[in-house]
């Protein structure tokens, strides 16, 4: 794979083990007749957010789509009960989604399957050291500009 620019070639194998990983659990995930995986991690994301749920923007963040993308998600989940969309009491241009009952239920049932096959395509193919190197170098490159912009601010 290498043409002499290994850092190229981290990129390469990382965007090709994300579509891999993401496709086969997505398989996973629907064989198994529950909640698609872009649903199950608005789900999470909403239920971490506690009973009051989330700013559209926050979800959004949390979820790495775009706002207008997890709008669309939010209005299809909520047509069948899994969330509820609110408009903000106090600044109507803000919205809130929360998770509903029934969603707690859609997680539950599709946190199995998930687990399972997070670990089938993707865990099953690292050590423990691996995947300790992997997450730390991985979340030092997701936080790498907000690290940046702190160490800058600082005096």
């Amino acid at each position: 794979m290498s043409n002499g620019d290994t850092s190229l070639d981290a990129w390469r194998a990382l965007l090709m083990a994300h579509n891999a990983a993401v496709r086969a659990i997505e398989a996973d995930v629907q064989r198994a007749g529950t909640v698609p995986l872009t649903w199950y991690d608005v789900l999470l994301e909403l239920r971490a957010g506690g009973p009051d749920g989330l700013r559209m923007q926050e979800l959004s963040d949390r979820v790495l789509l775009s706002r207008t993308r997890v709008s669309r998600l939010v209005d299809e989940m909520a047509r069948v009960g899994l969330v509820r969309k609110q408009q903000d009491a106090t600044d109507k241009r803000v919205n809130w989604a929360s998770i509903t009952d029934q969603g707690t239920q859609a997680l539950r049932d599709t946190a199995p399957v998930y687990m399972r096959s997070i670990h089938r395509h993707f865990s099953t193919y690292l050590t423990e050291d691996e995947a300790h190197v992997l997450a730390e170098a991985l979340l030092r490159v997701a936080h790498g500009d907000r690290a940046e912009v702190e160490w800058r601010l600082q005096p």
